[in-house]
């Protein structure tokens, strides 16, 4: 009888063992402010409420499946959402949509994923690619890739504080030039230490290649950190070549506040322009926190350089050169 009871249960524990065995879950952020933004050109003041001042609203699913012997599958889907009107991204999952391996050998992924310079860029902003101020200005501007489309990725574990990260993107293209992508990154993190850097190549014209390239780094001691980086963006051409520099620090203050300041500069050809960027953010528990965010750019008589959050652009038209922006913005953000 004791033996009839003990193969019952062992059967009745096999579902849940492999259910066990693999995992999915929904997570996101919920980020909303309100703001006042200034273009400096003609009608270009307004008070709005925004969507991903710190960070871009989104919703995800991730999870992984053990197939045994140190292997598992993984995969990604993330989907941006504008909290202010509840509009999706025209892409549905067009932050990240990957499949993919994950072992002894770091991960390989295939899909829509994130381009071994946006890893290191990320990584060396004080800003943590949130608040007004942050270098996503040159992502989002266009000329530097911040992620990758019919892409294979690759990224190792750890080694020795050491990482590499490798990407192929394929333009898939029939006629002309490929568009091919190829990108490589190192990492280094080792306690308070981070230093990185990454280059990409882009098969944009027939007769020379795009190229990209960024150096990063960091350092915490005690309630200070202080992140930096060099960005290039040098486009076939002339007169094509942006270079960004970032110089930041925050302050941990009170136990539940931060302060953040960022300086950034901005050149191409003859346009130049410096930012300055402030930002506080008070945590209301792990998960929750309200922040205010405030920039301001000043550009030269060529300039149109812009202002970027997470999910906000504040950006004089072409036709206004010269124009400095501001923004500024009180927000809370939640996730789950």
């Amino acid at each position: 009888m004791q033996r009839k009871l003990l193969a019952a249960a062992l059967f009745a524990s096999l579902p849940l063992v492999a259910a066990a065995q693999s995992s999915v879950s929904i997570y996101g952020i919920a980020d909303a402010s309100i703001a006042r933004e200034d273009t400096d050109a003609v009608d270009g003041s307004r008070t709005v409420v925004n969507s991903g001042n710190q960070s871009s609203s989104r919703i995800g699913f991730r999870g992984t499946e053990d197939l045994g012997n140190g292997l598992k599958a993984i995969f990604n889907l993330e989907a941006g959402v504008a909290l202010d009107t509840g509009a999706g991204d025209s892409a549905l999952f067009g932050r990240r949509a990957v499949v993919g391996l994950q072992g002894a050998f770091g991960q390989v992924t295939l899909g829509r994923e994130y381009s071994p310079i946006a890893s290191v860029a990320g990584q060396s902003d004080i800003l943590g690619q949130g608040f007004y101020g942050t270098n996503l200005s040159a992502f989002n501007s266009g000329r530097l890739t911040r992620r990758l489309s019919n892409s294979v990725n690759y990224k190792s574990d750890s080694m020795g504080g050491f990482k590499v990260l490798a990407a192929y993107g394929l333009g898939e293209t029939t006629t002309g030039p490929s568009l091919d992508t190829a990108g490589v990154a190192l990492e280094y993190a080792n306690g308070p230490l981070f230093l990185g850097a990454g280059y990409h190549q882009i098969e944009r014209l027939a007769t020379e290649d795009d190229k990209e390239y960024t150096f990063g780094a960091g350092y915490k001691f005690g309630a200070i950190e202080v992140k930096g980086n060099y960005m290039v963006a040098d486009r076939a051409g002339a007169n094509n070549k942006f270079e960004q520099a970032n110089i930041g620090a925050s302050v941990a203050v009170g136990g539940a506040g931060k302060v953040y300041v960022n300086v950034q500069r901005n050149e191409q050809a003859s346009a130049k322009g410096n930012l300055i960027a402030l930002a506080y953010s008070h945590s209301l528990s792990k998960r929750t926190n309200v922040y205010t965010t405030l920039a301001s750019m000043r550009n030269n008589s060529a300039g149109v350089f812009g202002i970027n959050a997470s999910g906000v652009n504040v950006t004089p038209p072409a036709t206004a050169p010269g124009a400095d922006p501001t923004a500024l913005a009180i927000g809370m953000r939640h996730t789950f």
